[in-house]
């Protein structure tokens, strides 16, 4: 039941569901913390399998403006690997938290906005055609969008590949937040193309938590089941909903994960 509850929240919110699977599994079944986040991994990888296909079939998912990120979030991860010893952890979780705040804040500012207005098309944007449209079900009309100020969302996204590469953290508020609130995009494009990329993601490193046998059967094939339901549902009821309720939904998460940040950051 937690697992399908993390799928439609994963879903919905493009966090992967990594976020409620493992202090689930480690506070209330007493699993082990590398066992849990294999777990986590595989869960991320149900909840981007179970709603992609929604997402992508109804041309939310911006398949563009994923892969461009996904660069600068693998290269970020493989710098963070590498200045782990370089760079005080402490320093960098106080940082994002800050930055986590802001775009709560930002968020709230938005308030009531359906959808961005009178974005201008950024000059990159337009040479490797990131904008796009899709049919908001529930607004019942085409909405077509442009995307703005892409170098401080790719700028976001290499940071976010740095703290996931140095701390082993997951990075879904991240890619959430460099679209809606630097690229300004719609924010269920936001959500669905946040799926996309987690799933990649964690496709990647699931090999290496696999080797490490981290990946227990008898606990992650349950929750993989779980977050797959729960993703498929979270994928058709978040077409449904509006911008404003997910964003409603989404500015709790991010104050919530950026004092989890402080708190890290204070005790390390």
């Amino acid at each position: 039941m937690i697992a399908i509850l993390a799928g439609i929240v994963g879903s919905v919110l493009g966090l992967g569901g990594g976020i409620i699977v493992t202090p689930a599994l480690t506070l209330l079944f007493g699993v082990d913390i590398n066992h849990a986040i294999g777990a986590s991994i595989i869960s991320v990888i149900a909840t981007s399998s179970g709603s992609a296909v929604a997402y992508i079939r109804d041309r939310i998912t911006n398949l563009r403006v994923g892969m461009f990120l996904e660069i600068a979030t693998t290269v970020g991860a493989i710098t963070g690997a590498f200045i782990g010893a370089l760079i005080a952890p402490r320093i960098l979780y106080i940082i994002f938290a800050i930055l986590l705040l802001y775009s709560a804040y930002a968020m709230i500012k938005k308030g009531k906005q359906e959808v961005p207005e009178n974005v201008p098309l950024h000059p990159v944007a337009e040479k490797l055609r990131l904008q796009g449209e899709y049919y908001d079900k529930a607004l019942g009309k085409t909405v077509a969008y442009n995307v703005d100020r892409v170098y401080e969302g790719f700028g976001v996204m290499y940071g976010a590949g740095v703290i996931s590469g140095l701390l082993g953290i997951g990075s879904g508020s991240f890619k959430v937040m460099a679209m809606d609130v630097f690229m300004k995009m719609p924010l269920k494009v936001s959500s669905a193309t946040s799926n996309f990329m987690m799933g990649v993601t964690a496709a990647a490193s699931a090999g290496i938590y696999l080797l490490r046998g981290d990946i227990i059967p008898i606990i992650s094939a349950p929750v993989a089941l779980g977050v797959l339901i729960g993703a498929t549902v979270g994928a058709r009821l978040m077409q449904r909903m509006k911008s404003k309720t997910i964003r409603k939904l989404f500015i709790p998460v991010m104050v919530y994960v950026a004092f989890q940040m402080i708190y890290q950051g204070w005790r390390g």
